[in-house]
Order: structure tokens, then sequence, then C-alpha cells
């Protein structure tokens, strides 16, 4: 067995206030192997945007990783300073972030900004990076890319522009590359065109993807594997098709649930009651507990690690604690 490109261990985030920590990931692990897309999903405040920011080291102060391991093909990247870990960025872990003008340079040219990254990672002449810009921008779908990359960044279109944030990310050849919400501030045929090129360059190149989204339809398409995040803890993590298909923590089958499929039947779309609880108002016990109908004593008073299913998946769930000591005791 290869080890994973990517093993994140019992990561924990937390956030100094004047009114106490706040933790926004609490002992968060998962693996990612090597050519697989791993999606990560929950709602907005789940902590996925977190995960990716922890792993590239790019937490927005005051916030920290507070305990836990990252772990990059066996070499430990959360302990390392600030530039040994800006040399693994962009080299070995590309980003695609939700927002491209954010990403982009107003004041550079396409050019420029892509043979300075290849330049700054690889050991290439002017005139080589410049060759190979042209082609990525050719193979991530700009249209005549080698009169366009000479072009600044508000000459193009959004699509065009997350194009160009794609072929940012893969200058280097990345080993890992991170999509936080790469599609939300596109219309919908766009979206699939963009997620299409991202997954098919990253086969391509044998690179993993892991990509964070709240579009349970985005990750049906593209991943192999889902994560399933809620309040900054895993609810649910597995094959992405057993995921949606036969959804084990009650808070994956009320996503499931929501999402409308042209076979449906039902007169209403499943609704989970409430919202999620804010950092400073995470209950004890699980944290789903008070929007499960499922709940039960257990539920309020201890908090659930993940716990394997004979399927290969795990789930964060006292339910299945409570099935397995059923069979064993049978």
């Amino acid at each position: 067995m290869k080890p994973p490109i990517l093993s994140v261990r019992d990561l924990v985030v937390e956030f100094p206030t004047r009114r106490g920590t706040l933790r926004a990931l609490d002992h968060v692990s998962f693996d990612i192997a090597e050519g697989e897309v791993l999606g990560m999903v929950g709602e907005s405040g789940a902590g996925k945007s977190l995960t990716g920011a922890a792993i590239i080291g790019l937490l927005e102060p005051p916030g920290r990783v507070a305990s836990g391991e990252i772990w990059l093909r066996g070499e430990r990247i959360d302990n390392l300073p600030r530039e040994k870990m800006r040399r693994i960025r962009g080299r070995r872990i590309g980003m695609v972030f939700q927002d491209p003008l954010t990403s982009l340079n107003p004041l550079y040219t396409v050019a420029e900004q892509l043979i300075e990254t290849i330049r700054t990672h690889m050991d290439v002449s002017d005139k080589e990076a410049r060759t190979r810009a042209v082609a990525l921008l050719d193979r991530v779908g700009i249209p005549a890319a080698a009169r366009r990359i000479d072009d600044y960044p508000h000459h193009f279109s959004g699509g065009m522009r997350q194009r160009v944030v794609i072929a940012l990310a893969l200058a280097a050849e990345p080993e890992l590359v991170i999509a936080d919400e790469p599609t939300t501030a596109l219309d919908v045929s766009v979206q699939a065109q963009i997620i299409d090129v991202l997954k098919e360059i990253c086969a391509e190149r044998g690179a993993s993807v892991m990509l964070i989204t709240h579009d349970m339809g985005v990750i049906a398409e593209t991943a192999d594997r889902v994560a399933v995040l809620y309040a900054g803890r895993l609810a649910e993590i597995g094959p992405v098709r057993d995921v949606i298909q036969n959804a084990e923590h009650p808070y994956t089958a009320g996503l499931m649930g929501s999402i409308p499929t042209l076979t449906q039947t039902a007169a209403r779309l499943t609704q989970i009651p409430g919202s999620m609880p804010r950092l400073n108002a995470i209950p004890q016990g699980c944290a789903f507990n008070p929007r499960c109908t499922k709940a039960f004593d257990k539920c309020f008073v201890e908090q659930p690690d993940l716990i394997a299913r004979p399927d290969g998946r795990q789930v964060s769930c006292w339910l299945y604690d409570a099935q397995e000591k059923e069979v064993s005791h049978g």
C-alpha cells in the first residue's frame, strides 16, 4: 500500500478571544490517496475552508493549529518554519480559491503571474516558463491562449478568470490541489466545465484533489470519497456512492434528502430543523443533537468518535455504537 498523499490526524484549530478560546475544528482526521478526489461538504461555517487553510499554513490570525498533525507524503508539514512552508505551497500543494480576484494581482498580466510562479518553483528559463504558461492556459480552455496571456485579469470573464487560477494552481505540477468552492460565483454551465477541467488535468498528472464545496451535486459528479463536516467535526466519511445512496449519519441523511432529484415522488424535500450552532454555543455531546430526530440520552452527554463501519466508511454517531454492541452481545 502506498502512503497517502495527505494525512490529517486529530487536527484541532482554535481562535483565542477575550471571552475564551473557540474551537473551530475538533479532532478532524482523514487521508487522501494518490490520484484520489476527496470531497469535503457541509453547511457554511462547518469548517471546510478552515481545514484547507490549516493544511497550507494560511490560517488567518489569531487562528492557530492547537494540536494534531498534517503529513504530506510521509513528511510532517504543520510545524515547518514559514519559509519552508512557503516553498511547499505552490510547488507541492496548489490552491484554487473561491474568488479568482483574490488570487490574481490586478496590476500584473496573466503572463507575468504564471511565469513568476513557474520560475519560483522550477528551474527553467524565462522562455521555457512562457511556453509552459501558454500550454497551461490552452489546457484549461482559454481560447487564443498565446495572445490572451498578456491580458490583465480584468480583461477576462469570471469563468475565464477561474480557469487562469486553476492554471496558476497547477503551474508547478503539485501533488495535491486544494480547491475551495472553485465554482460558487459561476453560472451552472460554467461550473460543470471548470470542475471537468480541474478533474481531467489532475488525473493526467496523477495529482490528488481536496474539493471543498457545499454543493452535493458537484461532489456526486466529481469525488471518489466524501467527508461530511458539521460544526468543526467529521460526521461521516466514505465512498461517495455509498454516502449518497445510503447516508448513515442523521445529518448526512438530511443533507441528501434536501437535494431534489428527477425521479422524486415526495411532495416535499427533507428539511433539517434549526441551524448549525455558533462556535461559542456548541452543545455538550454530539453537536448535532438539538436538530437530530434520532437523538437519545447518550447523544446529549458524550461526543462520539468516528466508528468504522463494515463497508469501509466511518460515522460519528452513537446509533452505530449501540448497534455494534447489540450485534456483539447477540
